[in-house]
C-alpha cells in the first residue's frame, strides 16, 4: 500500500504537441527581426513526429528588421482600400514589405517604374489572410485588393492538420498605363512535423508547415507600338515553403524556401528569427581575417589575426554599446579582458580603418 501511494506521488512528466494560434503570429505595431543565411545543403525535408531539428550552425549573411504597420496610417488612398473604412473582408490589420510581384520576371515589359510593393494581411481567430497589395508607380502608391483572398494560415494548426487555399489579383493600370496585371496563386499545406528546434537564437517546441505554392503571373502590354496588347506569361516555377513555428515568437523560428525543378528542389532562401547582430542592410561584413576565443567567454578574449591597433564595440541584443575602446595589438595574440561584463550574448565589432569584422559571442 505504501509503495501503491509513493508511486501515485511521483510527478509524470510528458511532452506534448503544441498549437498554433493567431496569437502567436505578428500584428499591427509588432517588430520581427531575421537573419538570412545560406546553406544549399541544409536538410529541409527530414519531419516527422517528436522531431528534434538542429540547425545551431546556421550562419547570419545578414539582418533585417521587419516592421508590421497600421494601415490605416498608410495614406488616405491606400486606408480606403485596406483600413478601418473598407469592406469587412478587407480590413487589414498589418502590413509588411513583400516580393509578391516578380519584378524581376518581367525584366523589360513593364513601360513604368513599380516598386515599394507592400503586403497587406487581416489576423483574425480564424486565419490569417492576404487581402491584397500596393505597388509605388513612379512617385504614386496604388492599392490593389485581391478578388479573391488567399489564407496563409488557417487556425488552430495542430499536426496533421491540412488546409488548401488559393489567390486572384487583378491589376489595371488603365488609363493611366496600358498595362494588366494577373496573379493566381494555390496553397497546399500540411503540418507534417513536431517536436523542438534550435537555432543559433534558441531551442522551442514547434510544428512544421509545408506549404506547396504554384504561381501564375501574367501581365497584357502593348509592346509593339500598335495598340493591339499582348498577353506574356512571367516564369514563376511552382515552390515550396517550410516553416517551424513557435508559440508567442511572432514569426516563424526559421523559413527555408525551394522552388521545384523536374527532378529535385532548390534551397533559394534560408531566414530565422534572431537576435541584433549590427548585420542590418550588408553592415559589418567582414574584411578581416580574425579568430576569437574562447567562446564562451569568462574573462579574458584572445584575438588572432590583428596587425594593428584597432576599436572595438560590445553591442548587446538590444542593439545598445555596452562597451567600446581601442584594441592594442600586442603581436600574434592579443586580449581583450571582458571580466566586468555582465552574462549575455553580445556582438563585437571590430574596426581598422575601412576593415571590419563582426561576430556572436556569449559571455558567461
Amino acid at each position: 500500500m505504501k509503495l501503491y501511494h509513493l508511486i501515485l506521488c511521483i510527478p509524470f512528466l510528458s511532452f506534448g504537441q503544441i498549437s498554433i494560434d493567431v496569437n502567436d503570429f505578428a500584428d499591427g505595431g509588432d517588430t520581427v527581426r531575421l537573419s538570412t543565411a545560406v546553406d544549399p545543403e541544409i536538410d529541409y525535408s527530414t519531419t516527422g513526429a517528436n522531431m528534434s531539428w538542429d540547425f545551431s550552425d546556421l550562419s547570419a549573411q545578414e539582418q533585417e528588421l521587419i516592421e508590421y504597420k497600421d494601415p490605416n496610417t498608410a495614406g488616405p488612398l491606400i486606408s480606403f482600400s485596406f483600413g478601418a473604412f473598407a469592406d469587412e473582408p478587407y480590413q487589414a490589420t498589418n502590413y509588411t514589405p513583400s516580393t509578391d510581384i516578380p519584378l524581376d520576371a518581367a525584366g523589360g515589359f513593364l513601360p513604368v517604374e513599380i516598386s515599394e510593393v507592400n503586403r497587406f494581411a487581416k489576423n483574425s481567430d480564424n486565419s490569417i489572410d492576404l487581402v491584397g497589395l500596393s505597388v509605388n508607380v513612379e512617385g504614386t502608391n496604388i492599392p490593389i485588393p485581391s478578388d479573391t483572398i488567399e489564407s496563409k494560415y488557417v487556425f488552430p494548426l495542430n499536426f496533421e492538420d491540412s488546409y488548401n487555399s488559393r489567390g486572384y489579383t487583378y491589376f489595371d493600370l488603365n488609363p493611366i498605363f496600358d498595362l494588366i496585371w494577373i496573379q493566381y496563386i494555390q496553397r497546399s499545406s500540411v503540418v507534417d512535423g513536431w517536436g523542438s528546434i534550435t537555432t543559433p537564437y534558441g531551442t522551442f517546441d514547434c510544428l512544421r508547415i509545408k506549404h506547396e505554392i504554384t504561381e501564375t503571373d501574367s501581365v497584357q502590354i502593348d509592346v509593339t507600338g500598335t495598340g493591339i496588347p499582348i498577353w506574356f506569361e512571367l516564369p514563376v516555377p511552382p515552390s515550396v515553403e517550410y516553416e517551424w513555428i513557435s508559440k508567442n515568437e511572432l514569426t516563424p523560428i526559421l523559413s527555408i524556401r525551394t522552388t521545384l525543378g523536374a527532378v529535385d528542389e532548390t534551397v533559394t532562401q534560408i531566414k530565422y528569427k534572431d537576435e541584433y547582430l549590427g548585420l542590418d542592410a550588408g553592415i559589418h561584413e567582414n574584411t578581416m581575417s580574425i579568430k576569437l576565443g574562447p567562446n564562451p567567454v569568462t574573462e579574458e578574449l584572445f584575438i588572432n589575426g590583428l596587425s594593428a591597433d584597432a576599436e572595438y564595440q560590445l553591442i548587446s541584443t538590444e542593439g545598445k554599446i555596452i562597451q567600446s575602446g581601442n584594441i592594442i595589438f600586442q603581436g600574434e595574440q592579443t586580449c581583450l579582458r571582458l571580466d566586468g561584463l555582465k552574462s549575455g550574448t553580445y556582438l563585437i565589432h571590430i574596426a581598422d580603418g575601412e576593415k571590419q569584422f563582426a561576430q556572436r559571442i556569449i559571455k558567461q
